[in-house]
Parts: structure tokens; C-alpha cells; sequence
């Protein structure tokens, strides 16, 4: 799981402990199923966050004048976030997991690491941060990993890297705060999953994605009116020339805590303003094109009795869209309005339990850069659609036992419209040859879409034993009932996690475990097939022959790490990554690295 400069604390003691909280990355589940290295500074995220479980009034966080006292005395409302229990802590895939306990902020500013280990794995990354004056902070970051792959398990070339370059300003001015971030990313990989066909060993399997991204954020101090504003941009391509953008800008308007008539009873009314494009082109295949355009208004009142509350809301959205590829001789045009529900109720028997139950719906925008986050094996060529979630109907149970044990239990039932799965392609031509492009092996997969009914149950727990100690774990359980597939391709029923983070000596030794468990994945997969060629006398060609009842079998993952201060100036490292010894698969014919130990050292400055 990614640690981030911005975490919030937690007052376990208010006078003497204290400890921090992990934070979850924004965006994924995974960047990509090779190397999947824990970012340490480059994903920091630079805005407040929303954690996972609600965090008491008591913890609020205070960097220079911020927030200034208006701003601290209006309620903050923390919302319980689904977030796939793999998280952003990656599978030791070809490349494993690198862990870095951190129990200070102070300890992610200012440092450069360099690290080694088996596999050919190469680790180096830092970060730099440094005010220029009173009132604005500013930052760079940079990233590299690599590794030689699994040389022993495949003839064909399965080496991978990665490279991020980052950088960043805050300014704390007279009515708000605002964030700048901007990060490029270079991913070099190999489609190297092939189970069918036997190429040669110097096939070329080469994919190379590259993105850009720069996002903005101010949040003004006081809720009166104006509660923030954020535009977050990202530019994509691939070495097969796909080519996609995608712009979005919020703003939220607040108006808190207004005292109504009825004693004891506050309100807060809040309308959020949004506009997304989303524009993809593929070169090859199909050549699919997309162009979205959607605009939301929500708006919504929660009503407040203590702890207790009840909201009531809407969200309403405006698509419009464009798509065509070659299949299509003209370009399909669609203008949609949708309507979603959006209401919850909490009542906090006491602080330690707080029964909820609630329904929302929306629209997500999916692209081919989110896809990429989950599964980086996908030809460059596809159907891009956004998923409608009707509803979703959820209840659950939460609550925060002496600030020391914090949990959330939940279960949801949602209508959803577009559901995103991932298939399995065979081979794209039956030409009996091998020598073929490098998606072309039946080693790709491409997003398909169904409708059904989506039933989930979801676990967090958080406890907090001693001032240096932290434990959490989350478990995840979700079931489909598709209208058209009768399995939900390449999606886990189980996915779990658990973690712990330990500091001793004085804070001189940082200990981390990280583990995970997921359970089988039905996938379809298939058989290549030499037949004659009923066209041509004397030659054959390839047939697929596709199985639809084949699956990923489950796995579970442990991860470990340490790191030594010898110096103030100095530290070691170490890293153990799939420490379980098994080369599972994250995706039919993509197995993972076995145990992985890396070593380095870190200069802080």
C-alpha cells in the first residue's frame, strides 16, 4: 500500500502516541502485472484524503495555518470508500512489491535509494522538497524499476521496467490552498503470456505505454459558498500508436452547519458541479474510436443530530457520444440524460457503533488508461464504454472502540449496466505462421461488457495496539449475475489483505508485512489447432479453439520488509516479495515471479 506526505493522523493517546495511517492510491488496483513496486513518493498524493475508515473529530491535521479556525469548526464528513482489497498494493508479479514502513512524513521528503536483488531487479528513486518562502512548498520525484523476468520459465523475453518523473507545488494563500502535481510514466513490457503456440525465443513481445498527467486542486477554507475545485488531465500512447486524453474539472459548492429552527438540528447543502471528456483512437484491428462527453450536477442537503444524519440527494448526468470503427461505416452518435439516487442515513447508537444504510448510482467514465491499471495485457485496440450503476442499496455497521480498534462491515446490491470484464482473445488471423505481431500469440485480452446484478460484502478493520504498532486487514466478497456470460470473466469472488507496521530501537528499525489472498478467476482460454487449409491445396492454417469454463487458479502473496537507520544521514534495506514461493498467475499465461529479496541503501539529506 502507497504512503502518501498528506496523511492524516490519528490520536491514539492525546497526550504522548500518535501514529499514521497508510493511505490508498487513487486509481488501481495495479499499474501494470510485472512490476508492481510500491511508489513511495511518486503517487504522494498532494490534496486532502478520505479514509478508508472514519477518522475521529479529534485527528485533524494542522500544516502551518491550515486549515485557519473557520474552517476547523465546520463538521467534515468522512465517507466509508470501496476500495478493492488488492488496494495499491501490487502482486509480486515480475517484479514483487517493494515495501517501505514509514511512520513519519518526515521520512518521505528528501532521500534517494538505491537497491538490488535477484531476478535483476533495479531499484532507484528519491525526492526533493523545499520551500520557497513561508507560504508555497515545491517538489520533484523520480522512479525506476526493473527486472530481468523470468528467463528460466519462458524462452522469449519477459524482462520489464518502469520510469515515473514527478513534480509539485502547494501554496497556502489567504482563502485556501492549492496543489499542483505533474508525472510522466514510461512502462516497458512484454506480452509474455503465451500458453498455445510455441514461438521462437527471439520473438519480438514488446508493448510500451507512456502517460502524462497534471492535475490541479484549491481548496478554499471556509465552506461558505466555495468548497473546492479541482482539473485533473491525462494523455496516453502505446507503441501501437493508441492515442487517448481525458480532461475532467469539479467544483463544490457547500453551504454547513446552518442552524435550523428545530433544537440541536444542522444542515449542510452542497451542489457538485462536473464536465469530463474522454477521447480514444486506436491504429489497429478494429481501429475503435470514442469520444464521451459528460456533464454532472448533485446535489444534496444532510440534515444533523449529533452524530446521527440523514441526506438526501440526486445526481444527475448528460452523455454525449460519438464511436465508429470498421465495422461501422458511420460514425453512431448518442445523447443520453441519466438519473441516479443518492440518499443515506447514520444513526450512532454510541461512538463505538454507528448502524448505516444508504442508495447512490452513477456513471463511470472507463478508458483505456484506467483498463491498463487492471490489466496490462490488453490489445490496443478497444470498445470503450461507460458503467452504469442504476442502483446500488447498502447497509452496514461501523464504529471506532477507545480510538484503539476501528471497523466497517457492509453489504451492498446494485443494478449495473455495462459491467467491465476482461476476455481472453485467440488469435486475430489463422495464418500458419509464427511470425506474428506481438499481441497476436492468443496472449491479449480485450474488455467486454454485460449487464446484471452485482451483490457485495466488504470488512475493514484497523487496530492500533501499541503507539508504534499497526494493524489492518480487508476483505472483499463479490458476486455476479450476469443477463449474457455466465461468469464474470477474470473477477475474483475473495480478494483479502493484511498488513502490519512496526518500529523499534527508538525508531531506528522499520518492520512491514504486507499479504494477500485472492480466489480463482474463471477466464475463458484457448487451443490453437493445425487443420488443412480448405482453400488452398498443400498448406494448413490455425483454428481457435476456445474453451469459456477455464480459470486462474487463487493464490496468496506475503511480503516483507525492513529498514535500518544507521545514521541519521544513512539507511539499509531489505525486501522479501512472494515469500509463499509460488509462481501463480495473475492473468491465464502471465505467472509471476518466485520469492524476491532486494537489498539497497538510502541517503536522506
Amino acid at each position: 500500500m502507497s504512503l502518501s506526505k498528506g496523511r492524516i493522523s490519528l490520536i491514539m493517546n492525546r497526550n504522548i502516541q500518535k501514529i499514521f495511517l497508510l493511505g490508498l492510491l487513487v486509481s488501481s488496483t495495479a499499474v501494470f502485472s510485472q512490476i508492481q513496486e510500491e511508489r513511495l513518493i511518486l503517487n504522494k498524493k498532494r490534496e486532502p484524503e478520505v479514509k478508508k475508515i472514519e477518522k475521529k473529530k479529534t485527528s485533524v491535521e494542522t500544516i502551518k495555518n491550515y486549515p485557519p479556525e473557520e474552517k476547523s469548526a465546520v463538521p467534515v464528513e468522512y465517507e466509508i470508500t470501496n476500495v478493492p482489497a488488492v488496494s495499491d498494493f501490487k502482486t509480486s508479479t515480475i517484479q514483487g512489491e517493494d515495501l517501505s514502513p514509514k511512520f513519519d512524513s518526515e521520512l518521505q521528503k528528501n532521500y534517494f535509494r538505491l537497491g538490488y536483488g535477484n531476478y535483476g531487479k533495479f531499484l532507484a528513486d528519491g525526492n526533493i522538497s523545499g520551500n520557497l518562502q513561508n507560504q508555497m512548498e515545491v517538489g520533484a520525484n523520480v522512479h525506476y524499476i526493473s527486472t530481468e523476468g523470468l528467463k528460466k520459465e519462458y524462452p522469449w523475453s519477459s524482462k520489464q521496467s518502469s520510469a515515473a518523473l514527478g513534480g509539485f507545488l502547494t501554496s497556502y494563500g489567504e482563502s485556501g490552498k492549492f496543489n499542483l502535481n505533474a508525472e510522466y510514466n514510461l512502462i516497458d513490457y512484454n506480452y509474455y503470456g503465451i500458453y498455445a503456440l510455441q514461438p521462437a525465443a527471439d520473438v519480438d513481445l514488446s508493448q510500451k505505454t507512456n502517460q502524462f498527467t497534471v492535475d490541479g486542486y484549491y481548496d478554499f477554507y471556509t465552506n461558505n459558498i466555495l468548497n473546492d475545485a479541482r482539473v485533473k488531465s491525462s494523455f496516453l500512447g502505446d507503441k501501437f500508436d493508441a492515442k487517448e486524453s481525458n480532461v475532467s474539472a469539479m467544483l463544490n459548492l457547500s453551504k454547513h452547519a446552518v442552524q435550523l429552527p428545530a433544537n440541536g438540528i444542522t444542515m449542510n447543502a452542497d451542489l457538485g458541479l462536473g464536465i469530463e471528456t474522454l477521447n480514444s483512437e486506436f491504429a489497429i484491428l478494429n481501429k475503435n474510436y470514442s469520444n464521451y462527453f459528460n456533464a454532472d450536477i448533485a446535489p444534496k442537503v444532510t440534515f444533523f443530530s449529533g452524530n446521527s444524519y440523514v441526506m438526501l440527494g440526486s445526481s444527475f448526468s448528460f452523455l454525449n457520444s460519438k464511436n465508429k470503427n470498421l465495422l461501422t461505416t458511420d460514425e453512431v452518435k448518442s445523447n443520453k440524460a441519466y438519473w441516479f439516487p443518492k440518499a443515506e442515513i447514520l444513526y450512532a447508537a454510541t461512538e463505538e457503533f454507528k448502524f448505516y444504510a444508504g442508495v447512490d448510482g452513477g456513471l463511470k467514465m472507463n478508458s483505456y488508461a484506467s483498463m491498463l491499471q487492471e490489466n496490462p495485457y490488453l490489445v490496443s485496440d478497444q470498445v470503450i464504454k461507460p458503467t452504469e450503476t442504476k442502483y446500488n442499496i447498502y447497509f452496514g455497521l461501523k464504529g471506532d472502540l477507545n480510538q484503539n480498534l476501528k471497523f466497517d462491515v457492509n453489504a451492498g446490491f446494485g443494478k449495473v449496466k455495462n459491467i467491465l470484464l476482461y476476455e481472453a482473445n485467440g488469435l486475430f488471423d489463422n495464418n500458419a505462421t509464427l511470425n506474428r505481431s506481438a499481441y497476436n500469440f492468443a496472449n491479449t485480452f480485450s474488455a467486454v461488457y454485460d449487464n446484471g446484478n452485482v451483490s457485495t460484502i466488504t470488512g475493514n478493520l484497523q487496530y492500533y495496539p501499541l503507539a508504534n504498532l499497526t494493524l489492518e486487514a480487508e476483505l472483499n466478497f463479490a458476486s455476479y449475475r450476469l443477463e449474457n456470460l455466465e461468469k464474470a470473466y477474470n473477477r475474483p469472488m475473495v480478494k483479502g489483505t493484511l498488513g502490519a507496521k512496526y518500529t523499534m530501537l527508538d525508531k531506528k528499525l522499520h518492520l512491514g508485512f504486507k499479504g494477500f489472498l485472492m480466489s480463482e478467476k474463471p477466464t475463458n482460454s484457448f487451443q490453437i489447432v493445425e487443420t488443412p487449409n480448405p482453400n488452398v491445396s498443400n498448406s494448413t492454417i490455425y483454428q481457435n479453439v476456445e474453451n469459456r469454463n477455464d480459470s486462474v487458479a487463487g493464490h496468496a502473496d506475503f511480503n516483507l520488509s525492513a529498514e535500518y537507520k544507521v545514521h541519521k544521514n544513512f539507511s539499509i534495506f531489505a525486501l522479501g516479495n512472494n515469500l509463499m514461493t509460488q509462481k501463480y498467475e495473475t492473468f491465464k499465461g502471465y505467472k509471476v515471479l518466485g520469492p524476491q529479496i532486494l537489498g539497497g541503501v538510502k541517503i536522506s539529506f
